[in-house]
């Protein structure tokens, strides 16, 4: 609808390769691509003391989660990974048994999941309830979100995951001050703590007003054409589109330890120790 009457539109929701790769000239996207989400856990994964040598890559059959999985395996691959399974499974689903009987026995030292919260969640409950635990598991959604962690409780602890965004004194921008002011304010008023999709949604309209600004004009070509050159400071990182109309910012590899959801590895390295290897369920 945007291209076909070149109307721009900026959003926070959609990270599909799929959709950056169809030469659109009027969507622009503040979501790194889905190819690179597990980037960093990759990168992570080969600095740990013990790297591990073995790896499960599990993911939905929907866009996004498919454009995570060809954009992992490569990944893996590069990094001297064994990728003994690789699996897709239907979207929804509430049945993965199946899938943590073969992670069981194949011994798996990681497992990588590329799937929606309410998958997750089930994925979780239920490798606790066959005992499956492997060294690690790190999962596209849920980690970075209150609600996730609120659902799980204590049984969320060791869970990987990743973050483009995290709410920090050092991202500034001149409506809000800095990512922490910003944070607080959001609290204040939904009763919960932002995550990357709200700070995400936040800088598609501060896009939008730079490029409204740059442009003097409110008519959709002017706007359109300074959104494909626009370059500044927010909230959520530097807003610099790609010839595709997508940003790329690193993400972060975060991990639930305990009641506290801790930056893990960033671009510089670790920052927190990780807990790993997660141990037995019967052992925590």
């Amino acid at each position: 609808v945007s291209e076909k009457y070149k109307i721009p539109m900026v959003q926070g929701g959609g990270a599909s390769d799929q959709i950056f790769a169809r030469n659109f000239k009027y969507v622009f996207g503040t979501l790194a691509p889905a190819s690179n989400y597990f980037g960093s856990t990759i990168e992570m994964l080969k600095a740990l003391k013990t790297p591990p040598k073995t790896v499960a890559l599990l993911y939905a059959d929907d866009s996004f989660d498919v454009s995570v999985a060809v954009g992992t395996r490569p990944m893996l691959k590069k990094a001297g990974f064994d990728t003994v399974m690789d699996e897709r499974y239907t979207s929804n689903t509430s049945d993965f048994n199946s899938l943590l009987s073969q992670i069981k026995s194949k011994n798996v030292d990681v497992v990588l999941v590329a799937g929606h919260e309410t998958e997750v969640l089930n994925f979780v409950r239920q490798a606790k309830s066959l005992a499956v635990a492997p060294k690690m598991y790190s999962f596209t959604v849920g980690v970075p979100s209150e609600d996730f962690r609120k659902a799980l409780g204590k049984d969320a602890d060791y869970a990987f995951g990743m973050t483009p965004w995290l709410p920090t004194p050092a991202l500034k921008d001149r409506w809000f001050g800095d990512a922490e002011q910003f944070a607080k304010e959001y609290k204040a008023k939904f009763g919960y703590d932002p995550d990357y999709h709200a700070a995400s949604g936040v800088s598609d309209v501060e896009a939008l007003v730079q490029a409204m600004e740059d442009a003097g004009s409110m008519e959709p070509q002017k706007v359109r054409d300074a959104l494909a050159k626009v370059k500044f400071d927010s909230l959520y990182g530097p807003i610099a589109f790609a010839a595709n109309g997508q940003i790329n910012l690193p993400q972060v590899v975060i991990q639930v330890q305990g009641e506290h959801l801790a930056e893990v590895y960033n671009a510089k390295g670790f920052v927190t120790q990780p807990k790993y290897p997660m141990p037995a369920w019967n052992a925590r």
